[in-house]
């Protein structure tokens, strides 16, 4: 095996084991910035090693006793954590007899445990929605300070800094490495989902840059999410999130034309959705469902997507089923953009006129002012109104407004066509 393929074996590796190692540390030390240190000692030492000796026949055992060791020196050598974890390590000991012993039993703890704890940790509300994000991905996701920057088009500093002051604010608040009950577990396993759904989105429709999509986000967070399913399996929220994640993760193959640029979801090649994650987000929302859960924000959302799934054609998609639901959704979360997407169900349901009716009425809303699909959708009403110059104009405002140049060509490209007489696509976001 070349250094090369060594390399990228190291790095599969970690992606998939870092999560567990971490936790582990964490529960031990309480505190998931030193555990994460440890964490990355072991990662060093494996890429001194193994380019010499060899990938180990169990890596991730190897990994996880480098970090024991790690652990050991450091508990014993660094009188500021010990002095910090004073009264910890002598809990530890007294009950278990060592330090070794103590680090043993919580990395062979049941795995699930941990990972709770680490994700429940890490998605604190303490933390800023930005930070939980960057915090995740890089204890839960495997990703490196770098990749989360250029997975968010934003500076690799600004990302350092924001990981940090997580850590530091996590630290500085006493946060307790553990499930919490009541009505803060609730709490805090609606950060968890809102950090996931967060990662999803940005993956499935990239904010800003020359990409549509960014995949690897999109897998990120499904995996997460269904994690978090295993690790909560009574909570309809959590299977409420995996059915939407799974279905709209179920269209990736078809979002993209040959060149990258994005297809309508009207215009999509149906053949080409992901039967399996279809089924499995059926499933999860019938878990959800089952559970209670059918009329929560991200169910509710799941069934939206439940509808387009099902229909084989575009045409036979149940558009007065989507404006129920949306309306359903506008009632359990209120918000201009629940509005905006129930406006376009309903223009496809009851005709763009009672569409078009339904935007004009939230139009004036400050948070909408700068959001170019508001003015993407009023052009596509507009346009199946024959009202075609109106809607060539809105096209090009949406298209000044938003920061995809994927998406930005689209738009520019239906401002072109509104004019002509074929006109553009039918519309729908992709």
């Amino acid at each position: 095996m070349t250094a090369t393929d060594t390399h990228r074996a190291i790095d599969a590796v970690w992606r998939i084991e870092a999560p567990r190692l971490i936790a582990g540390l964490a529960r031990l030390v309480r505190d998931v910035g030193v555990a994460e240190d440890l964490a990355q000692d072991a990662l060093v030492a494996a890429l001194e090693r193994w380019p010499e000796t060899g990938i180990p026949d169990n890596p991730a055992a190897w990994l996880m006793a480098a970090a024991k060791h790690r652990a050991i020196d450091r508990l014993r050598r660094d009188k500021r954590l010990l002095g910090k974890q004073a009264e910890l390590v002598h809990d530890l000991e007294a009950r278990r007899g060592s330090a070794e012993d103590a680090l043993d039993a919580a990395l062979d703890d049941p795995v699930g445990d941990d990972l709770l704890r680490l994700m429940l940790t890490a998605c604190h509300p303490i933390v800023s929605p930005e930070a939980r994000v960057a915090l995740t991905l890089k204890l839960l996701g495997g990703l490196s300070t770098p990749e989360i920057a250029r997975a968010f088009l934003v500076p690799e500093p600004t990302v350092a800094q924001r990981i940090v002051r997580a850590k530091r604010t996590l630290a500085e608040a006493g946060v307790p490495f553990e499930v919490p009950r009541g009505e803060e577990l609730a709490a805090r396993v609606a950060s968890v989902l809102e950090v996931i759904y967060l990662i999803f989105n940005e993956g499935y429709a990239a904010t800003a840059g020359e990409d549509w999509m960014r995949p690897d986000l999109c897998e990120d967070a499904l995996r997460l999410g269904r994690v978090l399913a295993e690790l909560l399996p009574a909570e309809p929220e959590v299977h409420g999130l995996v059915a939407l994640l799974e279905i709209q993760a179920s269209r990736a193959g078809a979002r993209l034309g040959p060149s990258g640029e994005p297809v309508l979801l009207l215009d999509q090649d149906r053949s080409r959705w992901d039967p399996l994650l279809i089924r499995r987000g059926l499933a999860a929302l019938e878990r959800a469902e089952a559970l209670g859960g059918a009329d929560e924000p991200y169910a509710l959302q799941a069934a939206i997507a439940a509808c387009h799934a099902r229909a084989r054609l575009a045409e036979q998609t149940d558009w007065g089923r989507i404006a129920s639901l949306y309306a359903a959704l506008a009632e359990r979360m209120p918000s201009p953009v629940v509005e905006l997407n129930r406006a376009v169900a309903v223009g496809m349901a009851f005709g763009p006129a009672a569409g078009l009716e339904r935007v004009d009425a939230i139009a004036s809303e400050p948070s909408l002012r700068g959001y170019h699909l508001l003015p993407s959708v009023r052009g596509d009403l507009l346009m199946k109104l024959g009202r075609r110059e109106e809607a060539r104009a809105e096209f090009e405002r949406a298209a000044a407004l938003t920061r995809n140049e994927r998406e930005r060509a689209l738009l520019l490209e239906r401002a072109a066509a509104s004019l002509s007489p074929s006109g553009p696509a039918a519309g729908a976001r992709p």
